[in-house]
Order: structure tokens, then sequence, then C-alpha cells
């Protein structure tokens, strides 16, 4: 109104899929860790505001004591983008459960939990959760992701007995993901395994 234009807040991106592993063998969930760079930049405007100031390259080049990269790091659950118009959600999921973590699991041993938005603020795109159980037997690599594609991954496990606590220790920065599918966990698969 008033001839104000208005601007809305949007980036284009793909739809993804996420799965919560748990590894029977060893009563631990999978979870990855990798270095996320807007996660980084967000720390580095936190504690350096001015070098977004005058927003040129020539401040955050010249940044006297850049923070480590670690601060850039986060725990997440495996993920991928749905990228590839003739696979299914199913047979994306198994391929990044395959290149992220070392296992191979088939469609079938896939449940779906749910789907969501995610990133509503500036995306809105859906991601959709399944739940995998896996066993030792069923690892065939470290994992780690393609470092071709700029991914390095590291695979962490989170033994069962300590998954909530590791859910709310803030000092583990980590993706809303693994809080809720941790919570799912405790809720729908958790009993069933106390009465094994």
């Amino acid at each position: 109104q008033n001839g104000t234009k208005k601007f809305w807040d949007f980036m284009r991106t793909h739809d993804s899929v996420s799965i919560l592993i748990f590894n029977t063998s060893r009563q631990c969930f999978v979870v990855v860790k990798q270095f996320r760079p807007a996660v980084y930049m967000c720390e580095i405007e936190r504690h350096h505001p001015q070098v977004f100031q005058n927003q040129d390259k020539e401040s955050f080049a010249s940044l006297e004591n850049p923070l480590p990269a670690v601060v850039g790091v986060t725990y997440e659950l495996c993920a991928g983008i749905v990228d590839k118009p003739g696979l299914s959600l199913e047979e994306i999921a198994c391929e990044e459960v395959l290149e992220e973590c070392g296992y191979r699991v088939c469609s079938a041993d896939l449940r779906r939990i749910t789907s969501y938005r995610s990133g509503v603020g500036v995306m809105g795109s859906r991601q959709t959760l399944f739940y995998a159980e896996v066993n030792d037997q069923m690892r065939t690599s470290g994992g780690g992701g393609q470092p071709e594609e700029g991914e390095l991954i590291e695979v962490v496990e989170i033994p069962l007995g300590e998954s909530m606590k590791f859910a709310y220790d803030e000092t583990f920065p980590k993706t809303m993901g693994v809080i809720f599918s941790f919570m799912w966990f405790h809720n729908n698969i958790a009993p069933k395994l106390l009465k094994k």
C-alpha cells in the first residue's frame, strides 16, 4: 500500500530425505558430523559483527583472529537432497545411508516416520524422515560421503543410553531432526526393545 514495494525472502531448493539409523549390534544411533559453512558464518557474525557491516571481501580476508572451523561443525541425521527424478524417496535414502554411513540397506528395510517442512523462513522445502535398523554385518564401508562433492563427513555413534542427554546437550550443535527423531525412537521403538 502507498506504493511501497514489499519483498519476500525465498530460496529455491530441493526437497530432501533424512534417515534415523539405529545399529542393533551396538545399540547405538548412527549420525553424521560435518562442517556447515552457513553455521560457521553465523558464528563469525556473532563474534565479529564488524565483518558484515562493510560487506566487503577485504574485511573478511583481514580478520585477525578467525574462528576455528570446529564452530561450523554440526551433528545431523544422515540426509540428502531429492535430485534424482528416476528414484523414489526410499531409494535416495538408501543411497545416502551407503554413501554417508557405509551401511547397505534396501528400501523394504526403511520405515517412513513422517514428512515436514524445513527452513520455512526462507525455503519451505519438504523433508521426509525414515527409520532404518542396521547391524555390523550390513556395514560395507566407512562412509564419509563424497569428497568430490565437497562432503567431509565423520560417522558418529551415539549410545542408546546416552541419546537423550546428547539430544538436549547444547554443547553438541545439532539439527532439530536429531532431537525429534531420538524422541520418536524413545516413544515408539525403545518400549519394544525393553520387552525383548
